[in-house]
């Protein structure tokens, strides 16, 4: 059973940082893709970042590439956000994502998400 959890939101203003985590109880977890999406009220949900099990892949969406890092810390189970020069625009929830990314593939196939975690930008 596939297990994650993110932490590490809540309210800054813009301009501010905040790094999200998540924890991911995977037994493969070296050998997973792991990945961000948000989604603010009202909106469909935005697949804004991912990295391949080794980091050697990663994709970045428009609205974040520049501000938003991406990284892995296999020992720990563990990958992280870097959000910097946040936005009013970027208030959403974060979710967490696992899956596989298959060589040549554009993107990984996710398939396991977690709760969320809450972001607020004030302006």
């Amino acid at each position: 059973q596939v297990q994650l959890v993110e932490s590490g939101g809540g309210l800054v203003q813009a301009g501010g940082s905040l790094r999200l985590s998540c924890v991911a109880s995977i037994r493969a977890f070296n050998m997973a893709a792991m990945g961000w999406f948000r989604q603010a009220p009202g909106k469909e949900r935005e697949y804004i970042a991912a990295i391949s099990w080794d980091a050697h892949s990663i994709y970045y969406a428009d609205s974040v590439k520049g501000r938003f890092t991406i990284s892995r810390e296999n020992a720990k189970n563990t990958v992280y956000l870097q959000m910097n020069s946040l936005k009013p625009e970027d208030t959403a929830v974060y979710y967490c994502a696992a899956g596989l990314w298959v060589a040549g593939d554009s993107s990984p196939d996710f398939g396991a998400w977690g709760q969320g975690t809450q972001v607020t930008v004030s302006s």
